[in-house]
């Protein structure tokens, strides 16, 4: 009976030990993730969300710092502030290289682990001492966008780019340029962030140049004046207009026949990964043994009832809804996560919400 006992308690103890350890680590493990994204930009909401189901899920502390401006020096501080609070590790962006990369080797150098998502390179990420890199590099979306647009009839184009102090952004612009086969030259345009000045300078643009015939945006920021441009001047569905990300008015446009398609880079699992990745890295020390690309997938009119199905869980808005979270298997907001090179077939990747 004796021996009945100890094996009993023996084998519920390993069974308990994952749960133990989790509960452990509960509060101990504190990550922050700093973000090139000023206040006024709500695509970053998504990104909230995620970092916030990611700690509920895996139990650790996740804070979100950003500059309030979007100023790329401020956030250089807010890193170096952030190492100095003495995290176990740091998400952040890479929005500018030359200004970016000294706090975050100094933060590598301190001992913090750093994982580069969202803007950046693989390259980028590797050479200031990151884990890795999680998200779409910005380059490869907008080549694969401009080989699309290309192959719909597009020749000569206007890149409106609202993020023109933060240089990996407008490689999209040169990748698009390079997937057409043709001179980015002036064609990408420093809109500004102000809707009613993006409006205008569309407008004038299109009017100066009445022979383009395709629009990319690079973000709701952009393209919902865009939009409204389209509208105003009667070339709404007659000019070929493609974006990056996803957002409410780009989702009405798409089905309007206005846009052609929204690029989803997944801002939700470029948040959501790299805690799953910390936390597992410092309680179990596995790393994945490549980095994760988040996208870019194509979203067309075909696909928006998945898109419209999960919204409000992992695509925007808030993450209260309850029930699974689940990215499916054939679902057009689920786009590569795993890089290619891999060689693992990602398409049966799941996330589910644990049941209470």
């Amino acid at each position: 009976m004796k021996n009945l006992i100890t094996s009993l308690a023996v084998g519920a103890a390993v069974l308990t030990a994952p749960v133990a350890a989790m509960a452990a680590g509960h509060g101990e493990l504190k990550y922050v993730l700093v973000s090139h994204a000023p206040d006024s930009d709500t695509w970053w909401n998504t990104i909230k969300n995620g970092i916030a189901l990611a700690g509920e899920q895996v139990g650790v502390e996740v804070e979100y710092r950003n500059p309030p401006t979007g100023d790329i020096a401020d956030m250089a501080r807010i890193i170096d502030q952030a190492a100095a609070s003495g995290p176990d590790g740091i998400i952040t962006t890479l929005a500018d290289f030359d200004v970016l990369s000294g706090p975050i080797r100094n933060a590598v150098d301190q001992g913090i682990d750093v994982i580069i998502m969202n803007t950046g390179t693989p390259e980028q990420a590797r050479e200031v001492g990151a884990l890795m890199y999680v998200g779409q590099p910005e380059y490869d979306a907008g080549f694969a966008a401009g080989l699309r647009a290309k192959g719909e009839g597009v020749t000569n184009f206007l890149c409106v780019n609202h993020a023109i102090q933060q240089p990996t952004v407008g490689e999209r612009c040169r990748g698009y340029a390079d997937g057409l086969g043709i001179d980015l030259g002036d064609a990408m345009m420093d809109s500004g962030t102000d809707p009613s000045e993006i409006k205008n300078k569309v407008l004038a643009y299109l009017s100066a140049n009445p022979d383009v015939d395709g629009i990319l945006t690079l973000g709701p920021v952009s393209a919902d004046p865009t939009i409204a441009a389209l509208q105003e001047n009667g070339m709404a569905g007659d000019i070929h207009f493609g974006t990056f990300d996803l957002g409410e008015e780009i989702l009405n446009g798409i089905n309007d026949g206005t846009i052609a398609w929204g690029i989803d880079q997944q801002p939700f699992l470029q948040a959501y990964m790299p805690v799953v990745i910390l936390a597992n890295w410092d309680r179990y020390g596995v790393l994945p043994g490549n980095n994760l690309n988040s996208g870019p997938g194509f979203v067309t009119a075909d696909g928006l009832t998945k898109v419209e199905e999960f919204a409000g869980e992992y695509r925007y808005g808030d993450l209260t809804r309850s029930g699974d979270l689940r990215i499916l298997r054939g679902s057009p907001t689920f786009s590569c996560l795993l890089n290619e090179r891999s060689g693992r077939d990602d398409r049966n990747f799941q996330i589910r919400r644990p049941r209470d």
